[in-house]
């Protein structure tokens, strides 16, 4: 279903349409205005990490365009902006200093999407840590959980007058396993005992950050935003569904467990446990405060099987075949279903809280032609994603949102600019904006969506 009105005529009147980005992947500006660096600017500085050694230097230039950006979300017709605020600009040694300056500019984005009408959705981290930090041992150290509460309470002192809702990060597992086991991002580790240290200090952050942010904001409200994976068994064998099962505690578990249940999953905690930092007594009960909402994002199916080989480590799981044959620009299979069954498996397993899926889409590379962009590829992942969305509602799933990722193509991280993501196209050389098909048919749904939707229409 691709017309914008007949999808739009499947939500409800309050459902919220928005788009996203994050701070590295647009602002550049990167030495601007006390701004020190960030893991992510070193790493893209070592060889053999990022594409062509790309880096957030120049990156979309939102740093000094973001009036036009704002104006281009205005335009579009969405409602809402998913943003992310740099730590390196509002403390920029991650302890110390406050930098005014860093603040001052998030005072004008803040402005600016309520000067336009545009409600404000905030993240407190999405991976940008000050480099400085990194001496101490990183998200590997403790002190980095209580460096981050300082950082929360700062923020949300300032700007908690003005956001509809925050977040405290976004995607704890690329931060953790990413990051620190398979040493895709920065800051490139690859040590299982690093990894899991960076885990219970990210969630214990995570909860400093819930408790910091109700302390000088308590009118907003304040979520955690998790790329949960949809892990499909390879078959119906036992072996190959015990290893689903093991996959979806530590890619899932590891951080739903704590903040939901306040505890880590039991299979997990018995194969790794004794490689765990040390978990204080009263550490699960800060993790597992209650979350006024929490986000979701989604793009592709993970697939696994048993890994048989003696001595494997926990998960013990190796890929599966895809089994759509459709896949995106970045190698990613396209399968809306799992969306589906990951929301129902998730809210039979945990007590949850009302949803926003915070990030969906799809890469695509298409450039411009005669001044257009025809992405038609993308325009039907949105599509056939939203309408999932839309049957999650009428099965009643209190799915509150959705903001696409991203609204500009940008940085990629370890992908550098080769991968397009955006509603609208970016010319890396000039600035340029140019709003593809797929925005203006996103565009369409959002601006054309009948708020006097009340009582979702069935089907």
């Amino acid at each position: 279903m691709t017309d914008p009105q007949t999808l739009a005529a499947r939500f409800p009147g309050d459902f919220l349409f928005g788009v996203a980005t994050a701070s590295f992947q647009i602002e550049g500006a990167t030495k601007a205005d006390g701004r020190k660096p960030s893991i992510w600017d070193a790493f893209c500085n070592m060889p053999g990490h990022v594409f062509g050694r790309h880096n957030g230097d120049i990156a979309c230039d939102h740093y000094n365009r973001w009036e036009e950006d704002l104006d281009l979300i205005k335009e579009m017709g969405v409602e809402a902006y998913r943003f992310s605020i740099a730590w390196p600009r509002i403390i920029p040694d991650g302890f110390g200093p406050i930098n005014e300056k860093g603040l001052d500019f998030y005072d004008r984005l803040v402005d600016g999407c309520k000067a336009r009408g545009i409600k404000t959705y905030a993240t407190l981290y999405h991976w940008d840590l000050p480099l400085t930090l990194m001496g101490d041992g990183g998200w590997a150290s403790r002190s980095t959980a209580h460096a981050f509460q300082r950082y929360a309470k700062t923020v949300m002192a300032r700007l908690g007058d003005r956001l509809d809702a925050v977040a405290t990060f976004n995607e704890p597992w690329c931060a953790v396993w990413l990051s620190h086991l398979y040493g895709i991002h920065a800051p490139g580790e690859r040590n299982m005992e690093a990894a899991l240290a960076a885990m219970h200090h990210i969630n214990l952050a995570h909860g400093f950050g819930v408790e910091a942010s109700r302390h000088v904001a308590p009118k907003v409200p304040v979520g955690l935003v998790l790329n949960a994976h949809s892990v499909i068994p390879a078959s119906n064998s036992e072996a190959d569904l015990k290893a689903a099962e093991r996959a979806f505690q530590f890619h899932n578990g590891a951080f739903f467990d704590p903040v939901f249940k306040g505890e880590y999953p039991a299979e997990m905690m018995e194969a790794l446990g004794d490689r765990m930092p040390v978990v204080e007594a009263e550490d699960l009960a800060i993790i597992s405060q209650k979350l006024d909402w929490w986000g979701l994002n989604y793009y592709t199916p993970m697939r696994v099987a048993d890994d048989a080989t003696p001595g494997a480590e926990f998960p013990a799981t190796t890929p599966a075949p895809a089994v759509s044959e459709v896949k995106t620009d970045i190698g990613w299979e396209v399968y809306a279903p799992a969306l589906k069954s990951l929301v129902e498996t998730l809210y039979k397993r945990y007590d949850l809280p009302e949803c926003y899926i915070t990030e969906n889409g799809a890469c695509y590379n298409m450039g411009i032609e005669n001044g257009e962009v025809n992405d038609q590829p993308r325009l039907d992942y949105y599509a056939e994603h939203l309408g999932i969305v839309a049957d999650l509602i009428r099965d009643g799933y209190p799915m509150r949102g959705y903001f696409a990722w991203s609204l500009m193509d940008n940085f990629e991280w370890a992908e550098g600019y080769r991968m397009r993501f955006g509603l609208v196209h970016v010319d890396y050389d000039t600035q340029v904006r140019t709003l593809k098909n797929s925005g203006k048919w996103y565009s369409a749904l959002a601006s054309r969506f009948p708020k006097g939707n009340h009582g979702v229409v069935k089907g």
